[in-house]
């Protein structure tokens, strides 16, 4: 199979575009049902703000996964499920985004979506061990793009980055093209989302509609990655990308249980959160966070021809220096 079957230059382009025009509608009618995010002491925003122009990222995904098994028919094993999972994983945030549901049937919702791409990882693979660690990763990888997701653009352009690094280290025609479909696709979000000019806000929000999708989403091409090269540092690899995210999303829940708090409620008590409160800029730290993704990117591409001793030693010494960087951030 040639990457010419795929036609990336036209079907990229379609995906930013879909992308766009979704967003763009999402919040035509986020302002007429007067679905908005309003300020409050658990957000990060100061202005009311709809929510849900994620819903354009998850249209212009569909159309890469369905594009992509009728290019490739071989791979409607792996894209199939994943299209239903993906569906369900946004259609559960759309519902929430329109009334409060209870945690625990996202929950219910999100390892459903998991089970069918631990499914899939198994049709294709017929190795137990990666779809069970695919599970895992779907479920962590929803939950943590929705707890991230918590000023403007920060969730959205963490994706583009670490889908970038993904397309970039990954060996797998399939995994290559749902990587920078999902780039492109947040991408078209971003400038609805990321004011880059002036002291503008956010326009819309992903909502959990966007911020579970994108999770899920960055598992697909992370779990055929692994089956492709399920060697050990391949994992270690696939962690150096969004470990700002990981960082920041474990160490912040393990002390909020640690305290006894009902960690599953929404909260400002993310380094990324405190980071915004003291200097009162979201796009310098979004843009410090997609930094620490990218530099993750070149160091992964670096190391990964090196034996797996050097691969875990630097692994953890990039991961010690993101956590010593989680507590300064947290206790100033």
């Amino acid at each position: 199979m040639s990457l010419n079957q795929i036609s990336p230059n036209w079907w990229l382009v379609a995906c930013f575009g879909i992308a766009c025009i979704g967003t763009w509608l999402a919040l035509r009618y986020a302002r007429w049902r007067n679905l908005v995010d309003e300020p409050g002491e658990r957000r990060s925003h100061t202005i009311a703000t709809p929510r849900g122009g994620g819903i354009g990222i998850v249209a212009a995904l569909l159309f890469a996964q369905g594009l992509l098994a009728w290019q490739v028919p071989e791979s409607r094993a792996f894209l199939l499920p994943t299209a239903v999972g993906l569906t369900l994983v946004a259609a559960i945030g759309w519902v929430d985004d329109h009334r409060s549901l209870s945690p625990w049937l996202r929950l219910v919702v999100h390892a459903v979506a998991a089970v069918l791409l631990s499914w899939a990882v198994y049709e294709i693979s017929g190795d137990a061990l990666a779809a069970c660690l695919a599970f895992g990763l779907a479920l962590a990888l929803i939950n943590i793009w929705n707890f991230m997701d918590g000023i403007d653009g920060i969730a959205a352009l963490q994706a583009v980055v670490v889908a970038i690094a993904y397309a970039w280290l990954t060996g797998d025609v399939v995994a290559r093209w749902l990587a920078l479909a999902l780039a492109v696709s947040a991408a078209g979000f971003l400038p609805f989302n990321l004011p880059m000019g002036g002291r503008g806000k956010a326009r819309i929000f992903l909502g959990d509609v966007g911020s579970g999708a994108l999770g899920y989403a960055l598992a697909m091409p992370m779990a055929l990655m692994l089956v492709r090269d399920p060697r050990p540092a391949t994992w270690v690899l696939m962690l150096v990308p969004p470990s700002a995210f990981l960082l920041d999303a474990a160490l912040t829940l393990s002390s909020r249980m640690l305290r006894g708090e009902r960690w599953w409620t929404p909260h400002v008590e993310h380094a990324y959160q405190r980071w915004v409160r003291r200097i009162g800029s979201h796009r310098t730290v979004t843009l410090t966070y997609a930094a620490w993704a990218a530099a993750g990117g070149v160091l992964a591409s670096v190391i990964r021809e090196t034996g797996i001793a050097l691969i875990i030693a630097v692994s953890f010494a990039w991961f010690s220096g993101g956590g010593i960087a989680w507590m300064r951030l947290r206790r100033r």
